[in-house]
Formats: C-alpha cells, sequence, structure tokens
C-alpha cells in the first residue's frame, strides 16, 4: 500500500458511492478509482486498518488526505466497502467476484465481508461449481461447506481435464480426502457386490432351481460396468435408475436362463433394491477431522 496519489489533480475519478468530503481516508484502486469514506468505518471493521490507523499519525491533517493505494481493482473494493458501510451489496453470483472479495476481507481482516459471503456461497448459482465451492470452503475453514460441497461433487468425474484447475487449489488433505471420497465409494460398492445376496460369480456354481452347473458371467459383466459408472459419477444415481434397467450388460443378465431347466438367473425386482440399498449407505460426505481446512491453497 503506497499514498502517492496527488489529489489537488483536476482527473480524479472517485466512485460515486464513495465520494462524501466529510470522508478523511482515500483508498484508491489499482485500476485508478478513489473511495473517500470514514477512517472510524475502517477501524471498527477492519482489524488492518484499526492496526495501521493506531500508528502515530499526521499531528495536523491534511485538508484532502492522500490516497492509499491498495493492490484491489475497483470492483473488489467496492464490493468489500460496500459489506462494511452497510449499503446494498453486489450480486455475489459468480466465484469471479466472490473469491478476490474474500481475499481482500481475508487481507485486511473483515469479518463481516467474509460472513456474509459465507451466508451466499450455498445458493444455486455457486452451488452449480461444487468443486470449487469445496476449496474455498477447504481454504477459510467453513466446515459444514466443506461437507455439504464434497457431496454435491458426487456428480462429478474428478479425473475430467476441466477440473484440474480447481483441484490445484486444494491443499494435500483436502484434494486426498475428496478423491477417498469418490474412490472409497466405487470400492465399497465393488465388494459389497460380491457379497451375499448376490450370487458368487467365481468358481463352480450352480442353478438355484435344478442344480444344473451355470456360469454368471453376465452378472459379472454388468458389475463391471456398475463400478465403471461409479468411477465417471460416484453418486451412483446412474447406477440405480436408467443403468440397470437399459444398459445392454443389464438386460443381458436379466434375461439371462439356466441352459437346463430354462429359469431366469437372477432375481431382478431384489437384485436392483439390494443395489439400490447398498449405494445408499455410502459415504457422502468428506471426513472433515482429516481434511486440511483453514490451511492456506494454491494460488
Amino acid at each position: 500500500m503506497q499514498a502517492d496519489v496527488d489529489n489537488t489533480s483536476s482527473n480524479l475519478i472517485y466512485h460515486p458511492l464513495f465520494s462524501s468530503t466529510d470522508g478523511d481516508v482515500v483508498l484508491g484502486s489499482k485500476d485508478g478509482i478513489l473511495f473517500r469514506l470514514h477512517s472510524f468505518t475502517l477501524k471498527m471493521t477492519s482489524g488492518w486498518f484499526r492496526t495501521m490507523f493506531s500508528l502515530p499519525q499526521r499531528s495536523e491533517p491534511l485538508a484532502s488526505p492522500e490516497a492509499l493505494n491498495v493492490d484491489e481493482d475497483s470492483a473488489t473494493l467496492e464490493g468489500v466497502l460496500r459489506m462494511v458501510c452497510g449499503l446494498s451489496i453486489p450480486c455475489l453470483d459468480s466465484y469471479d467476484t466472490i473469491e478476490p472479495i474474500l481475499q481482500a476481507a481475508e487481507k485486511y481482516d473483515m469479518a463481516g465481508p467474509m460472513s456474509i459471503v459465507r451466508a451466499l456461497v450455498m445458493t444455486p448459482p455457486l452451488l452449480a461449481d461444487p468443486l470449487r465451492l469445496y476449496a474455498i470452503a477447504c481454504r477459510y475453514g467453513w466446515r459444514d461447506e466443506a461437507r455439504m460441497a464434497s457431496q454435491y461433487t458426487l456428480t462429478l468425474n474428478l479425473h475430467a481435464p476441466e477440473h484440474r484447475v480447481s483441484l490445484e487449489k486444494l491443499g494435500t488433505h483436502s484434494l486426498l480426502s475428496i478423491f477417498e471420497l469418490h474412490h472409497g465409494r466405487r470400492e465399497a460398492l465393488r465388494r459389497r457386490l460380491d457379497d451375499p445376496p448376490f450370487v458368487n460369480d467365481g468358481g463352480d456354481t450352480s442353478c438355484s432351481h435344478c442344480g444344473h452347473a451355470v456360469d454368471y458371467h453376465t452378472w459379472r459383466e454388468l458389475k463391471y460396468v456398475i463400478i465403471l459408472e461409479m468411477d465417471v459419477r460416484p453418486l451412483g444415481d446412474t447406477v440405480c435408475n436408467e443403468g440397470v434397467l437399459e444398459w445392454p450388460a443389464a438386460r443381458a443378465c436379466w434375461n439371462a436362463r439356466c441352459t437346463n431347466c430354462d429359469r431366469v438367473l437372477y432375481d431382478k425386482k431384489e437384485t436392483l433394491r439390494v443395489i439400490r440399498e447398498c449405494i445408499d449407505q455410502l459415504p457422502t460426505t468428506v471426513d472433515i477431522e482429516d481434511t486440511d481446512v483453514g490451511l492456506p491453497i494454491a494460488g
């Protein structure tokens, strides 16, 4: 921060909401817009400014205070100052808007703007990008929001290239936790599909009705497709809905019959019920105690 703006210049541009001549502090954004307001407001709402103003000041204040240049652009500075001054807040419906505000609020130790943004991050426009929300929640130590965001990420394939940038912003433990959640759901379901009441597709097997030797390869192939789908969309909703009904592997499974007595090999209705039950019992959020919430993340 610097105080190097000549306020006597005739071409200075003040923000219309922050141009009162009663203000005794002028902040200059990096794009050249000035914000004039009362130092009392900054001292009450910012730990950083409170500390700065506690330092020795000029014995005789200037009639036109020098501008203190800050690193934030005018849009970010306007958003933060609107919040601390009790004005209507800007539209906070994108991460490109809220992330600079959060960074400024953290930098200047402003709890008010931070709490306002926190209250809004669980609204639909921001929930639409749960991985970015998860990164922000972990960055600022918002445990409840991190849990909820991790649940919403279950619709995503974390290996898709479009998520790389968001993943790179996560700290090590937060990154491992979200991958563990996704991978853990797949592996837990894979193990569960090998347990009773599901049929054993390995070794010697026989028809439950006539005792004739049968090959449960159609069930084995369907399990493989289910696990692949859980990799792509760990939520499992596509498995429970159209997947186990419409996939070619599913149709082959439900149509499979004993070559001796011609009875169907699998109880379709019961199998679908148990698969849904297994997916419903899988963990849905990260274990927050293992997540480095509140620790720095990559910029």
